[in-house]
C-alpha cells in the first residue's frame, strides 16, 4: 500500500513555544483535564467529504487541489481514499471519521450496482478498522441532496417515488453505520424546504419528513442499533426556507411528531451564524432542552452570506463551545467532526495537516480555557447572583406555583415601583474576565 504523505511525520505535541508547523501547540492527547484526557474529551473526527473529496471547487471556479489520489477509475479512487484517510487519521492521532454514503463510493448505473460497490468499500473500511481498532465511525449519513432526483427534496419531495428512493438509500447508509459500529446517524436536510409557497404543500412535506425519520428509527432499532439519531440544523443551505432552520425549530418539529426520544442535535458553528445566532446559543438551546448530541466544528466568514466551512481558528468561540459541552456532561456518542475545508488557495495536500492542526489546537485551547472559566467561578457566580430573586420570596412562590395573577397584582400594588430590584448586567466586565482567563492560560 502506497504512503500518500511520506513527507509528513506523525504529529506530536511540542507546546505553545514551538514554531514547528507540523506540531501541536495546545493539543496534548494524553494530558488529563477535568479527569479525562484531551483525546477522550474532544473526540475529533475526520470528515470524509471535505478532506478526501473536496478539491476547492466553488460556485465561481473549478477545483485547485488534486484529490484523485493517483487513481483514474471511480472504484480505485474510492479505495485509495480509504487508505489515505486512515494514514491522515494515524498521523494526526484522530480516532473517528464521518461520511455521507456517496463520499465513500459514488453512484453507478443503478441503485443495485451502486449498493454493491458501496458494500465493497464498507467491507474494506471494516478490514482497516479491524487492523487498527483505535479507528471508529462517529456517524454516517446518506447524501440525499446533490443528485437531480433530490432537486425538490428527499423526504419532502412532491414525488412519492423520490421519497421511496431516499428511503432505500437511507436504509443502506444505516446498514453501513451499524456494520462499522457507528453510534450516530445524521439527517442532513439541505434540500428539505421550499422556495415559494405557491407550489408547496408545507403541511404534507413536514408530515412526510417525520414519516421518513420514524421509518429510519424503526428500521435501525429492529437491527439492534442503539446509538443516537441526529438532525443538523441549518438555514440557507441551499433552500430559501428550510424546515430545519435552527435548533429551536428542529426541537419543535421533533416534539410535534413524537421523535424527541430518539433524536438529538448535531450543531454546526457555521450554520448557527447563518441563522443569525451564535455557536454558543445553538449549543445552549440544545443543552437546556436535553438535545445536546454532537458538533460539526468549523467557522464561517461573517462578511459572506454562505456556508464557507472554514477550519475553526476562533479560540473565543471554541472556549464558549467547550463551556457548553462541559456543562452538558461531555460527549457520549457524539464528538467534534471537522466539517471544514482548507481554503481554495490552500491547495497542497500538506495543507490538510496544517488545517487540522490549527483546528485541533483551537479546540484544545477552548477546552483549557473553558475549564479555567468554570474553575474561576466568577461568571457562573455572577449569573447565580443575578437570578437570586427566584430562590426566595415572591420569585420562589412563582416557580413553586403558589401564586397567580391576583396574588401578583396584590404584591405589585404593595411593592410599588420595582426598578430598584434590578442590577447591572455588567457585560463588559464579564467579557474582560473571559479575556483575562484566555490570555493567562
Amino acid at each position: 500500500m502506497a504512503e500518500f504523505f511520506a513527507n509528513i511525520p506523525k504529529i506530536k505535541y511540542e507546546g505553545p513555544q514551538s514554531t514547528n508547523p507540523l506540531a501541536f501547540k495546545y493539543y496534548n492527547p494524553d494530558e488529563v483535564i477535568g479527569g479525562k484526557t484531551m483525546k477522550e474529551q474532544l473526540r475529533f473526527a475526520l470528515s470524509w467529504w471535505h478532506t478526501m473529496g473536496g478539491d476547492g471547487t466553488d460556485m465561481f471556479g473549478c477545483g485547485t487541489t488534486d484529490k484523485t489520489w493517483g487513481e483514474a477509475s471511480p472504484e480505485a479512487r474510492a479505495k485509495a481514499k480509504v487508505d489515505a484517510a486512515f494514514e491522515i487519521m494515524d498521523k494526526l492521532s484522530i480516532d473517528y471519521f464521518c461520511y455521507h454514503d456517496r463520499d465513500i463510493s459514488p453512484e453507478y448505473g443503478s441503485l443495485k450496482e451502486t449498493n454493491e460497490k458501496f458494500d465493497e468499500l464498507i467491507d474494506y473500511i471494516a478490514e482497516k478498522m479491524k487492523a487498527d481498532p483505535s479507528k471508529k465511525l462517529l456517524w454516517g449519513t446518506a447524501k440525499c441532496f446533490d443528485h437531480p432526483r433530490y432537486m425538490h427534496g428527499a423526504g419532502t419531495s412532491p414525488s412519492a417515488d423520490v421519497f421511496a428512493y431516499a428511503a432505500a438509500q437511507i436504509k443502506k447508509a444505516i446498514d453501513s453505520t451499524i456494520k462499522l459500529g457507528g453510534k450516530g446517524y445524521v439527517f442532513w436536510g439541505g434540500r428539505e424546504g421550499y422556495e415559494t409557497l405557491l407550489n408547496t404543500n408545507m403541511g404534507l412535506e413536514l408530515d412526510n419528513m417525520a414519516r421518513l425519520m420514524k421509518m429510519a428509527v424503526e428500521y435501525a432499532r429492529s437491527k439492534g442499533y442503539d446509538g443516537d439519531f441526529y438532525i443538523e440544523p441549518k438555514p440557507k443551505e441551499p433552500t430559501k426556507h428550510q424546515y430545519d432552520f435552527d435548533t429551536a425549530t428542529v426541537i419543535g418539529f421533533l416534539r410535534k411528531y413524537g421523535l424527541d426520544k430518539d433524536f438529538k442535535m448535531n450543531i454546526e458553528a457555521n450554520h448557527a451564524t447563518l441563522a443569525q445566532h451564535t455557536f454558543q446559543h445553538e449549543l445552549r438551546v440544545a443543552r437546556d432542552n436535553g438535545f445536546f448530541g454532537s458538533i460539526d466544528a468549523n467557522q464561517g466568514d461573517p462578511l459572506l452570506g454562505w456556508d464557507t466551512d472554514q477550519f475553526p481558528t476562533n479560540a473565543y468561540d471554541a472556549t464558549l463551545c467547550m463551556y457548553e459541552v462541559i456543562k452538558a456532561g461531555g460527549f457520549t456518542n457524539g464528538g467534534l467532526n471537522f466539517d471544514a475545508k482548507a481554503r481554495r488557495g490552500s491547495y497542497t495536500l500538506d495543507d490538510i495537516f496544517y488545517s487540522y492542526i490549527a483546528g485541533m489546537d483551537t479546540f484544545a485551547l477552548g477546552l483549557r480555557a473553558a475549564y479555567k472559566l468554570i474553575e474561576d467561578g466568577r461568571v457562573d457566580k455572577f449569573v447565580d447572583d443575578r437570578y437570586a430573586s427566584w430562590n426566595t420570596g415572591i420569585g420562589k412562590d412563582i416557580i413553586d406555583g403558589k401564586v397567580g395573577f391576583e396574588e401578583l397584582e396584590k404584591y405589585a400594588l404593595e411593592k410599588g415601583e420595582v426598578t430598584d430590584s434590578l442590577t447591572s448586567g455588567r457585560q463588559e466586565y464579564l467579557e474582560s474576565v473571559l479575556n483575562q482567563i484566555m490570555f493567562t492560560l
